[in-house]
């Protein structure tokens, strides 16, 4: 049995564990497990011996395939820190895109006006969460209920995060004179420290991989990352190399490429990308001379240079 969610931040194709599990995505592991804890005594077939065996297996279904794996996402400390990390991007693109953004409940739309922002959101998670799995047919619709608030705080925590104060708390800007009872303009607070991008620990990890030679899962890492953000220049360059390593110059040829495109003075493609080019022009012109029928007795170089990997990183090989 499969479970189709498509709104809230579930239509982003991103699944929403703490819609599933019914808590604000500010929750520390502590009030999580409890929470969980709770679904799990519901939905355990075992602790419904009145329910019928539709219901059970239902309860089941949304235990082993949706409530579970929530709660393993949001408690492993590796797992939930890219999340949490993830969470963060999508509210920033979703504040860039309010215009667009649709939502389909009176609570989301309530939820988007509200002006206690955190009171009225984390109201309405925990009195949703009362009665969230007591009926199974329709613990997807709350689901995604939940899912459309955590979009709405997301979207509205970043664009507080990225605006100015509101005009009311600002001085009068068209007067002369300050007003009397204005406050001084308190001191600006320290940036907070830049968290790292999910981007980051997808290159530390490929960064990681590539210096233990295994450029096979450091390859998986980077195209991973390519695919949150096509136009990286640094996982361009980054794969280029493992390409590079596993000789597999017209791969890292194009990603180098990709690489200048986007950053001109990337120093590693601009340091590889002119030997690829080189090397690659030579296997052509070897290419047309082994297969001219005039040669067909010479055959390529094969003096020790160790090939084309060899050549590009030193040539004779020990």
């Amino acid at each position: 049995m499969s479970f189709k969610i498509d709104r809230g931040l579930f239509k982003y194709d991103f699944i929403d564990h703490h819609a599933i599990l019914c808590v604000p995505v500010d929750a520390d592991v502590k009030e999580i497990r409890k929470r969980y804890l709770q679904i799990a005594r519901r939905l355990h077939p075992d602790s419904n011996l009145t329910e019928s065996a539709a219901q059970k297996h239902l309860g089941n279904e949304l235990l082993s395939k949706l409530v579970n794996p929530a709660y393993e996402k949001l408690t492993a400390d590796r797992t939930r820190t890219e999340y949490i990390i993830i969470l963060s991007q999508i509210g920033k693109r979703l504040e860039q895109e309010s215009t667009s953004v649709t939502l389909n409940t009176d609570l989301a739309r309530q939820l988007a006006q509200a002006p206690n922002l955190d009171h009225f959101y984390k109201s309405a998670i925990a009195k949703l969460a009362q009665t969230q799995y007591d009926s199974l047919e329709q613990v997807l619709q709350v689901i995604a209920q939940v899912s459309e608030l955590n979009l709405v705080y997301l979207m509205r925590s970043a664009g507080k995060s990225s605006t100015a104060p509101p005009p009311h708390a600002q001085p009068n800007v068209n007067s002369d004179t300050p007003h009397p009872n204005t406050p001084p303009a308190p001191a600006l607070a320290p940036a907070p420290p830049k968290e790292d991008s999910v981007i980051e620990h997808y290159v530390r990890r490929a960064q990681s991989l590539i210096g233990k030679n295994q450029f096979a899962q450091a390859k998986v890492e980077l195209q991973d990352a390519l695919k949150l953000e096509p136009k990286n220049s640094r996982c361009h360059s980054l794969i280029a190399m493992v390409y590079l390593k596993q000789n597999q110059l017209k791969m890292a040829k194009i990603h180098f490429d990709n690489a200048l495109k986007l950053d001109p003075n990337d120093e590693t493609a601009l340091q590889w990308k002119p030997k690829i080019d080189k090397a690659l022009g030579q296997q052509h012109s070897d290419h047309k001379v082994t297969s001219s029928p005039n040669n067909k007795d010479k055959q390529p170089d094969k003096s020790g240079s160790g090939g084309l990997f060899g050549g590009l990183f030193g040539g004779k090989k020990k």
